[in-house]
């Protein structure tokens, strides 16, 4: 065996089975190398590019050979290095994973109506849809009886008006070019059949002044208090003309809608045991101006001004008391 086979033989870890695997990386030359004589290492210098690229390398015959044989054994750079998982493989203890896997986090409880059981959320979601497409109807039917008269309403006027009026009628007034500048009192007075099968009639009770005070520092007065009555009279006064008498369909229902409502406050104020048995009942308005400030040098009269309508006779449902709010 010659020099070459020797050298090219030093440093290689047999692997298990014996047969010679990549070459180990040597150590570093020592210092006292590179004190050869400048002539050599010029000489040597040249022909030794190809172990270390740089020129400064061994030195002599030795050298050049030396690094001839490492480049051979050595081979490529990726079969002496191990990778990251080779090297953590052979750091880990025999038997053991290199890194166990994290535990999951812990899955968040679901809330609202994903909580639910499959069927309760099927019922949610039914119930959703329907609020959903009432609300769709109830806000196309509000616009319909304010839009101006189009197609759809000469061919479904009747039903959205059975659907608006009276409970969902839109007042505009506040926002007109001259705002309403009276206080209308609705009152109303009624012909009873007493216990003793007499009849009287009451006077005149003021149900715009008994809401009025009801209202009066209440922080939170009911949605009744404030427009019920007021809203009854004002869809009367819209579909009768200045003598009293219905114009359109919507006159009669407008009178059955305010003659219930008065029937029904005369009962809640004095009960039928106490007041007698409503026959018929008479409503009025009493519109009052309301005053200029005094820097104003508008004058206008402070006089009520009456409008009374007919006696209405009671039906017997309403008579009895029937009518409850």
């Amino acid at each position: 065996m010659d020099a070459y086979d020797e050298d090219s033989g030093a440093g290689v870890r047999p692997g298990p089975d014996g047969s010679t695997g990549a070459r180990l990386p040597e150590e570093p030359l020592a210092d006292t190398d590179t004190d050869t004589d400048t002539d050599t290492d010029t000489d040597t210098g040249g022909r030794d590019l190809g172990g270390d690229g740089s020129g400064s390398g061994g030195s002599g015959a030795d050298g050049s050979a030396s690094a001839g044989a490492r480049g051979r054994a050595s081979g490529p750079a990726w079969a002496a290095e191990p990778g990251p998982e080779a090297r953590s493989a052979q750091d880990a203890e025999p038997g053991t994973s290199a890194e166990p896997d994290p535990a999951p986090a812990p899955s968040q409880p679901r809330a609202g109506v994903a909580a639910l059981s499959p069927r309760y959320q099927v019922g949610a979601a039914l119930a959703l849809a329907v609020v959903g497409v009432a609300a769709g109807v109830h806000l196309l039917m509000v616009f319909l009886s304010l839009a101006p008269e189009n197609t759809v309403t000469k061919q479904h006027g009747k039903a959205v008006e059975e659907w608006v009026y009276p409970e969902f009628e839109q007042n505009w007034k506040l926002f007109a070019p001259n705002p309403l500048q009276q206080n209308i009192a609705v009152q109303v007075r009624a012909e009873v059949r007493t216990k003793d099968g007499g009849l009287r009639t009451t006077g005149w009770t003021d149900l715009s002044a008994e809401d009025g005070a009801a209202i009066d520092g209440n922080l939170a007065p009911s949605h009744t208090e404030q427009n019920e009555l007021r809203r009854a009279w004002d869809f009367f006064v819209a579909t009768h003309g200045a003598d009293n008498r219905p114009v359109g369909a919507r006159g009669s229902l407008s009178e059955q809608y305010l003659r219930r409502i008065v029937v029904m406050r005369l009962y809640r104020d004095e009960p039928a045991d106490r007041l007698g048995v409503i026959q018929r009942v008479q409503v009025r308005s009493s519109t009052t101006n309301v005053q200029p400030p005094k820097w104003s040098p508008e004058r206008v009269s402070d006089q009520p001004v009456y409008r009374q309508l007919s006696w209405w006779t009671v039906t017997a449902d309403e008579a009895a008391g029937g009518v409850r709010s």
